[in-house]
């Protein structure tokens, strides 16, 4: 088979020999990196633009440079440029062709190289992504608050241990991934105001002799602060070697990707047959190829799975750049592709969690819910919260209460139907402090007989009872809930 011509690279002036073409093949970067063209682009417009200012350029040989890289942009957005992977990567093949074509262009790199020039070609790239990623994390979460607002009045079990714990409503267990989506908008907040500060004429490593105008390609790349001041990176060798907002970035995706798999992971589960909770849409379910009578949740299975690709591009990074010296070298290349994966596959997961939850199909089954909920043994707990009301130590009230929930199991009747019988040989066996209550004071056994006298106690098994005395902040209480409802409307707009 014919070997591939090599062209000789832009920095071959000292070699006497083009690179091989395995070696071509194994440096190139351009099929990957190809992505950052439209931010290479305006980054070298803006850095013509700062060459004409102090006068390296002409006002001519800018305009000319700035309509020859508008030209690429538009073959390449049609699909009409040429990649040449013997160029090596997106900014020598876009170099290339733009001096062909015109001349001036010879001087563009003037001042720069290549190591500050892909700096800030990401620092773009994580600007842009940043703002894409964050309008998807907001448009989930208003699909959950209008997900929570249409359930605030079905009342489901809240689990831990995957066990049935404490009655909550579902809209409280919906605001719980609003919150959870809001700690990841602030993290790819803090990941875009880390990128914007502006590294270009750092150089390879120590600058330039050259008088260029750092502070003004910044203003010109809207690199500056809240006040207009231009954001400038204070040392050229920290400049080209960081990689932090890389690793920033792929933690912000790591983690949002763990909270959609534990989202995913309860949807799953409701919409088991055990527990029947909620029905998705037939657009994001699929069958079986064997048996007809499947319907499987293979949209939250996937946004489960792809939540280890996150962590696994995560981890690949920080491998990477943990033993490195300063300040670039040639490993950092691969640093680009678990970047633009965890782009994709986050805002992918993010669109279809949306578009699932968010579907007119999608609805929770009251029904359903309402038989999981009337489990007497989630407000055990309430139950032992009434006896502390009567003055009995919370110990020894968690105590009794799971005697009688051990009573309540073994008879097979809901905890507060329990026959007065029952309650009256508890109390009876406590007064006489035997095994297992022998260390009952008889001040606990006298606040115990008084907590279960009468009916009073049966009462802490009304649901919405036990969920109006839930108001204080954080709690599922039914205000609370339409407070939390009302901030989360107002700040998502």
């Amino acid at each position: 088979m014919a070997q591939k011509e090599t062209k000789q690279a832009t920095w071959g002036g000292r070699f006497r020999a083009p690179p091989a073409p395995l070696m071509a093949e194994f440096s190139e970067s351009v099929s990957f990196d190809k992505a950052l063209a439209p931010y290479d682009i305006a980054g070298s417009k803006a850095h013509a633009r700062m060459l004409a200012e102090v006068g390296i350029l002409t006002k001519a040989e800018c305009d000319a440079i700035a309509a020859g890289l508008d030209a690429i942009l538009a073959e390449i957005g049609q699909g009409a440029f040429m990649w040449d992977e013997s160029l090596e990567d997106v900014h020598m093949n876009i170099e290339q062709v733009l001096t062909t074509r015109v001349p001036a262009a010879a001087k563009l790199h003037t001042a720069r190289s290549r190591n500050d020039q892909v700096a800030l070609d990401m620092r773009l790239y994580f600007r842009d992504v940043c703002d894409k990623i964050s309008a998807d994390v907001k448009n989930l979460m208003r699909v959950l608050v209008a997900l929570a607002e249409k359930s605030r009045f079905i009342a489901i079990p809240g689990y831990t241990h995957l066990q049935r714990a404490q009655p909550v409503s579902a809209a409280h267990h919906f605001l719980a991934f609003v919150e959870m989506l809001s700690r990841d908008l602030a993290r790819f907040e803090a990941v875009r105001s880390e990128a914007n500060v502006c590294p270009l004429g750092s150089g390879a490593i120590a600058g330039t002799t050259l008088a260029i105008d750092r502070a003004f390609v910044a203003r010109e790349l809207g690199f500056v602060d809240e006040n207009g001041e231009p954001r400038l990176t204070e040392n050229s060798m920290d400049a080209v070697a960081d990689r932090d907002a890389f690793l920033d970035f792929a933690h912000a995706c790591a983690v949002t990707g763990v909270h959609l798999s534990r989202m995913a992971e309860d949807m799953i589960l409701w919409n088991s047959s055990e527990f029947g909770f909620i029905y998705l849409p037939d657009a994001y379910t699929t069958g079986s190829s064997m048996m007809p009578q499947k319907k499987n949740p293979d949209c939250m299975e996937l946004i489960r799975g792809k939540s280890a690709r996150l962590q696994g591009n995560l981890h690949t990074l920080l491998t990477l750049a943990k033993g490195l010296p300063l300040t670039y070298n040639r490993d950092l290349q691969e640093d680009k592709p678990p970047i633009f994966d965890s782009f994709r596959q986050t805002s992918l997961c993010l669109r279809v969690m949306a578009g699932a939850l968010g579907h007119k199909d999608t609805h929770l089954v009251p029904e359903k819910c309402a038989a999981a909920v009337a489990d007497h043994l989630l407000l055990a707990t309430d139950l032992a919260d009434h006896l502390v009301r009567s003055g009995v130590p919370f110990r020894r009230a968690h105590h009794v209460v799971g005697a009688l929930v051990a009573r309540a199991v073994e008879s097979g009747i809901q905890l507060g139907l329990l026959p007065e019988a029952e309650i009256a040989a508890l109390t009876s066996a406590i007064s006489a402090r035997v095994e297992p209550f022998q260390h009952f004071s008889e001040a606990d056994a006298a606040a115990v007989k008084k907590a279960l006298e009468g009916d009073a106690w049966r009462k802490v098994f009304d649901l919405a009872k036990a969920l109006s005395v839930r108001e204080k902040p954080g709690m599922p209480g039914p205000r609370e809930v339409e407070k939390r409802l009302a901030h989360w409307k107002e700040q998502l707009g």
